[in-house]
């Protein structure tokens, strides 16, 4: 069983970095992305605003990964993330204006991995440490774009998300492969909650954030 899980967490990584590296990508302008967050305020600016159906926390986005806010807003834009109100959102967006959005979220310095761990590592994450850390901060390896920072993320987002990619309806080659390995809903819930339970500069995107 370990060395099952340990291939299938080197395929992930190898995977990852082959099917993401694709959308590799300038750098943005984070003052101009500044101005055309602005519509995004009134959900992603409101700390603990909730998504209306299904019921759950939109995610925080001050300081996550520029690539992966380019990769994720390309997966609403595109249908691979069922999302109406994000799908509509995206469509109107410019690959410059996803690049200065992504630059203006993530902030002058990406999140730096740390080895500094919170409680103890459930075994449902072992195979997500490879690209996400121990600890949801990411890891060294040059994956491109990098995946998101997890920690501090909200749980009940994280659930939603991790079904989402385990029932197919979020389509990622690697974390729909990923997700399948959570062979229970209570797998998925020790998974968010560990995640959400780790410390990282990770916040809401309110106007005053920096």
């Amino acid at each position: 069983m370990l060395s099952r899980l340990n291939g299938l967490v080197l395929l992930a990584s190898t995977a990852l970095s082959l099917s993401w590296s694709i959308g590799a990508h300038a750098a943005g302008n984070p003052a101009d992305g500044e101005k055309k967050f602005y519509t995004c305020y009134g959900c992603h600016g409101i700390e603990n605003y909730r998504n209306a159906y299904p019921d759950y926390s939109v995610p925080k986005l001050r300081h996550q990964h520029a690539a992966y806010i380019v990769a994720a807003l390309q997966a609403y834009r595109g249908g691979e993330r069922p999302h109406a109100t994000m799908h509509a959102q995206a469509a109107s967006l410019s690959d410059q204006d996803i690049e200065d959005i992504a630059a203006y979220l993530q902030g002058p310095e990406p999140v730096k991995p740390s080895a500094a761990v919170t409680g103890k590592t459930p075994k449902q994450v072992a195979a997500c440490i490879a690209c996400h850390g121990e600890n949801g901060l990411g890891v060294e390896a040059p994956l491109n774009p990098k995946p998101p920072v997890l920690a501090a993320q909200h749980v009940d987002y994280l659930e939603q998300a991790l079904v989402a990619y385990r029932n197919g309806r979020r389509k990622n080659v690697v974390m729909g492969g990923m997700a399948q390995m959570l062979t229970s809903d209570e797998d998925v819930k020790i998974a968010a909650a560990y995640f959400a339970g780790q410390a990282s500069p990770l916040a809401t995107a309110k106007t005053d954030s920096k």
